[in-house]
């Protein structure tokens, strides 16, 4: 499977909707209904992967609910069908996320990323990203953990995904 068509999780199925084959999905994407704008999702885990098209989807009060289909167009036929989705996440190719303007990353391609200060000192890997008020925070494990908020052009120097590294304006001793 080559980057282009790498499955990149958005979401999960937790829910069943109805007697028609509905579902209720939870979205990792801000703001949440951002899931719904995609035309076709895969759904399982991993490498087991099986594509959906989007049928139909609305936000039903603080839910997401979604219709899907397979390849075809042909619809879930019923709640029984839909049971076999609960639990899986919810994935669309990375090819059919939009571009983003400079200085603007996706989280999950920063996830991994080495992160240096200015003179090269190494801080950890991002394991994680925490979403805070004020800016988003890369979460760094290396010989301990550190929070470095990413703000890019003050504190993020640079990010070059094809290195795999970020460079940091940070005190190693923070």
């Amino acid at each position: 499977m080559t980057v282009a068509n790498t499955p990149i999780v958005l979401g999960r199925v937790n829910g069943l909707f109805g007697v028609k084959g509905w579902l209720k999905v939870y979205s990792y994407t801000r703001p949440a209904d951002n899931l719904l704008e995609f035309a076709e999702w895969m759904i399982g885990r991993q490498d087991n992967w099986r594509p959906f098209r989007v049928l139909e989807s609305r936000v039903q009060g603080k839910t997401l609910v979604a219709r899907l289909g397979d390849t075809d167009g042909v619809p879930l036929p019923d709640r029984d069908a839909a049971v076999e989705l609960l639990e899986l996440d919810i994935a669309v190719s990375r090819e059919a996320m939009p571009p983003l303007p400079h200085g603007a990353f996706y989280w999950f391609d920063l996830i991994g990323l080495e992160v240096v200060n200015r003179d090269g000192v190494p801080l950890g890997r991002v394991t994680e990203m925490m979403e805070t008020g004020a800016n988003d925070v890369l979460v760094l494990a290396g010989d301990r953990e550190r929070l470095v908020p990413f703000v890019y052009g003050e504190i993020i120097d640079s990010v070059d995904l094809d290195a795999q590294r970020i460079v940091a304006d940070w005190d190693p001793e923070f």
